[in-house]
């Protein structure tokens, strides 16, 4: 492969790699502080409302109706398994083919590459994490402790919080503290009747509208990044041309553009990070060029690491030298091991005859949500740690089809409503294990001559109790309600489908058995951070996106300080 020459052009202060999520934090913390910032992205350029093709698309505007043609599930198995995947949004998704990876176990890889990543696909919710959930693995023996603590990261929730628009309640729970929130959405009648219900019977459950990151009363610092208030049209993965949810395209990227410090170069596949041993320290990375196949090297003080958690653990195990020869920053011994995932295996529906004088109309990109309350403030089941619910109720029409013409129109157009109907998904924590890992195949490439990561992740007995706990609990709260003709289902998917892998380079507070410190800083190589999902050491019950937000905005932070200190 060739490597184009060094030039000064190459310099930088700071090296992001990845524009997701993370990414996007990290690059506008950086140019705000004046660093002149290269952000590396390996997928295409998508730029904020011009790069959304479908999302002004009616229904009737797809050539197959937003359906998913046999070829393209054939072509595809893999992908076209995730929710948000179909024909007005597999353009901002990675097919099967385009990065192979090996599955030593059954594992469902969902990725997108382009900028802003997935920022631009997540479902939105962001849950602030509880000094249970920090404590988690010292309490209970798994893992490792963290590093820090909730009062460490409730500033930076707070900060981001403002920045990105979060709808929500002020709930007063103490497992799931509140945060700097906009108008919450509305539950609807029977959403409303569950939360009273499980209110009058439980004094350790609730049932509360969700918190999620969509612009239902926008402020000024909203307008300032060109975003508008959330019009519920209900098609985020599309690309949203209001901003009305937070992404990386819609807020971070632009606003780090416009201090004029950040260069985007999209369609750059970082092989490794590039380690100095008589510096002691990194000094750029190495960058294939998607196009072209050629490798050119960049420079920097500081580099942060934020390719999405599979991927920055693939960067870090290719980031080879005589110093670290089983990948950057790896004295542990545990880079590429212990990583989670949340398991969403586990689902129950009913239905409820009452209030059928009401009905729903509109639409609504949110929906309750139920904190964890198993083993909360002790162990009392058979499992360890917990699972929170998402909990939504609906009803449904019957359209009559029958007679031709003006008779069939007039059936069409005066559906009868049937009755309530209500459904709940597990989100559970899952162990992190030495042995569910991630590791480079040392015999397979992908396209770009970089080995093929091997996953090995699995689901355990104590995922199958959680499962099991879950459906004899949402049954009894289910009939304590009234719901009727009650079903639970496990559909045995293979890990993956939550997309909320986390871990393999996890922080902690021993270099012996971690990677990052508490800043998300390698403790072997200290200009380099990892902000995304592998620095994560637990998994909690709670959507992670928000709190990948707080670790970048307080990791650039710490960053700053210390290159102002010339400690790096």
């Amino acid at each position: 492969m060739t490597i184009l020459e060094s030039t000064a052009a190459n310099q930088y202060d700071a090296i992001v790699v990845g524009s997701g999520i993370s990414g996007g934090w990290a690059a506008k913390e950086l140019t705000k502080h004046g660093l002149r910032t290269l952000v590396l992205e390996r997928g295409r350029d998508v730029k904020h409302v011009t790069d959304y093709p479908t999302g002004m698309m009616s229904p009737w505007e797809f050539e197959h109706r937003t359906q998913l043609p046999l070829e393209i599930k054939e072509a595809n198995p893999i992908v076209s398994k995730c929710y948000a995947f179909y024909e007005g949004s597999t353009h901002f998704f990675v097919k099967d083919a385009e990065h192979p990876y090996v599955q030593e176990k059954p594992f469902d890889w969902i990725r997108g590459y382009q900028v802003g990543g997935k920022s631009l696909l997540w479902a939105r919710q962001t849950q602030r994490w509880s000094d249970f959930d920090f404590e988690g693995p010292a309490r209970d023996g798994f893992a490792v402790d963290w590093p820090i603590r909730y009062a460490d990261i409730a500033p930076w929730y707070s900060y981001v919080e403002k920045f990105a628009g979060i709808s929500g309640n002020k709930d007063g729970l103490p497992n799931l503290p509140d945060g700097e929130f906009q108008k919450p959405h509305e539950m609807n009648c029977v959403e409303d009747y569950f939360q009273k219900q499980i209110a009058s019977k439980y004094k350790d459950r609730n049932v509360i509208q969700g918190r999620c990151a969509h612009l239902t009363e926008p402020k000024d610092i909203h307008f300032q990044q060109g975003r508008a208030q959330c019009q519920h049209r209900t098609i985020c993965e599309r690309g949203c041309p209001f901003g009305g949810y937070f992404s990386s395209n819609a807020s971070t990227i632009p606003w780090a553009a416009k201090t004029g410090k950040m260069t985007l170069r999209p369609n750059s596949v970082v092989h490794s990070i590039i380690y100095d041993e008589k510096k002691g320290k990194a000094t750029g990375v190495r960058v294939i060029d998607a196009n072209t196949k050629k490798m050119t090297e960049y420079y920097a003080r500081i580099i942060f690491v934020n390719a999405a958690a599979l991927n920055t653990n693939l960067v870090l195990l290719n980031s080879t030298s005589n110093r670290f020869p089983n990948g950057l920053g790896n004295d542990s011994g545990v880079l590429g091991k212990y990583v989670a995932f949340h398991n969403y295996r586990a689902t129950i529906s009913a239905e409820y005859d009452g209030f059928l004088d009401m009905k729903t109309e509109g639409r609504r990109p949110n929906s309750p949500y139920i904190p964890r309350f198993r083993n909360v403030h002790k162990q009392e089941t058979n499992f360890l740690r917990g699972y929170a619910a998402g909990f939504n109720a609906g009803r449904g029409t019957y359209t009559n089809q029958d007679g031709i013409g003006a008779d069939l129109k007039k059936n069409l157009m005066n559906p009868s409503w049937g009755g309530w109907h209500v459904g709940s998904h597990m989100m559970g924590e899952t162990i992190p294990k030495e042995n569910s890992t991630v590791q480079l195949d040392p015999n397979k490439k992908d396209p770009f001559g970089i080995p093929q990561l091997a996953i090995n992740m699995f689901y355990d007995d104590n995922d199958e109790k959680m499962i099991k706990d879950f459906h004899e609990q949402f049954t009894e709260m289910y009939t304590a309600a009234g719901f009727k003709n009650i079903r639970t289902r496990d559909s045995k998917q293979a890990p993956g489908l939550d997309i909320h892998e986390m871990g393999g380079v996890r922080m902690g507070k021993d270099p012996k058995t971690s990677m990052l410190n508490k800043w998300n800083q390698l403790h072997a190589c200290k200009n380099v951070f990892v902000t995304d999902g592998a620095s994560m050491t637990s998994t909690s019950t709670q959507n992670p996106s928000l709190t990948y937000m707080a670790l970048t905005a307080r990791a650039v932070d710490y960053a700053v300080k210390e290159m102002k200190k010339q400690n790096l």
